[in-house]
């Protein structure tokens, strides 16, 4: 059987990713379409709007076959450790190809950068340090440093772009025989906060609509598949609430209040002083966005300051994330007929764990991290809810779609 793996968030599943999904079928004629799928806590620093296991029923109705978490110490990253630690899991699945979505929707360019990049990845690395010593954040060191490198037939200011292109050089880093592939991103860009076609929005455009209550699902019905809006009402009516960062502010800002300044340096991305700037603008702050509105500069970007309070929330450390360099075991999370035919057919072949039971994975730290992530999203519900939530975490088992 061909494996094709995708890597999601799917927050929410909308007819863009129903679109990325199809195509990569086609494209590739798959036999068994694998994703990887962050966890409760997103890449750029996120709650996910709804947990994982609605995410996951969402990706096998749309007709993924085996649904992996990707752990929340590689999923609430950068793009080279959020991509890393993807590709390792759908490399441990033996995928023959990975295919995403991009702005540039041609291969050749993300290959080409990726091959001089390794080339000249101390030239590379020089050019940040100088650009960041000019005062300007990361991505604009990053595309200075690509600009002087000559790869410009690359747009890495586009954030698919940039995912794509830590896809296709953690391939090359870690040497595994996949094929990169890419599909066209179409009618909506990433960051787009506006309807502008009659059936296709960005999730970002989907979550400001929603506005986190209920009563606005009507008004992306248009946008989503039908299951998608009947996940999103059963979640709500079960739980009481969609996920957003306001939410978990007043536990944000307690952590913050309550940490010694010492205590706040030695989580991870608090650096270059940072822990004085959050001591002294969470007292003034009374939203999460008066928050991140005070603290942005040139240098800290919202992106790097929401993975930061994610950090913070979760108690996620320097030293923690140092260990943290691959994934230890496969979680799955949902699979389909077809996803277990498959797996029966690579399971004795399996370099690591494929996990159905967490009490399997006690001792590997990752899953530690894994732990706090669901106590600190779960944080925000009535008592009684909390804990049935925190219990789905130990007993649900991998969601079947058969």
């Amino acid at each position: 059987m061909k494996a094709v793996g995708i890597v999601v968030e799917y927050n929410p599943f909308h007819n863009g990713h129903l679109y990325h999904l199809q195509e990569t079928k086609k494209q590739t004629e798959a036999d068994c379409l694998i994703a990887v799928m962050s966890g409760n806590f997103l890449q750029r620093g996120e709650p996910a709007l709804v947990s994982k296991w609605t995410r996951t029923k969402m990706a096998l109705f749309a007709g993924v076959d085996l649904v992996i978490e990707l752990p929340y110490a590689f999923a609430v990253q950068s793009a080279e450790t959020f991509a890393s630690g993807a590709v390792a899991l759908l490399a441990a699945l033996y995928c023959d190809e990975i295919c995403f979505g991009s702005e540039s929707g041609k291969i050749e360019p993300f290959i080409e950068a990726a091959k001089t990049l390794l080339e000249k990845q101390n030239e590379y690395d020089i050019y940040i340090q100088q650009a960041l010593q000019t005062g300007i954040n990361y991505p604009q060191a990053n595309t200075l440093a690509w600009n002087q490198l000559h790869l410009d037939k690359l747009d890495v200011t586009k954030p698919n772009n940039i995912l794509g292109f830590s896809y296709v050089k953690a391939i090359l880093e870690q040497h595994h025989p996949i094929v990169p592939r890419t599909i066209p991103r179409i009618a909506a860009c990433y960051h787009d906060e506006t309807f502008s076609h009659p059936s296709i929005a960005s999730a970002t455009s989907l979550r400001k609509a929603l506005s986190g209550s209920i009563e606005r699902l009507e008004t992306i019905s248009s946008y989503i598949p039908s299951y998608t809006k009947q996940l999103l009402e059963q979640y709500y009516f079960t739980y009481g609430t969609f996920h957003d960062w306001e939410r978990y502010f007043p536990f944000l800002k307690y952590r913050i209040l309550t940490m010694e300044e010492s205590e706040l340096q030695r989580i991870a991305n608090v650096d270059e002083g940072l822990e004085h700037r959050f001591k002294q603008a969470i007292i003034e702050a009374e939203t999460f966005s008066q928050l991140m509105t005070s603290m942005k500069t040139k240098r800290y970007t919202w992106t790097r300051l929401q993975r930061t309070c994610t950090h913070i929330l979760t108690n996620f450390t320097k030293e923690q994330m140092a260990k943290m360099k691959k994934p230890t075991y496969i979680r799955l999370l949902g699979m389909s007929s077809n996803g277990r035919r498959y797996l029966q057919t690579i399971k004795k072949q399996l370099s690591l764990p494929l996990v159905t039971n967490v009490s399997r994975l006690e001792p590997h730290p990752i899953y530690q991290q894994e732990k706090k992530a669901v106590f600190a999203y779960t944080a925000i519900f009535p008592e009684a809810i909390r804990s049935k939530a925190i219990k789905e975490e130990y007993a649900t088992p991998p969601i079947t779609l058969f």
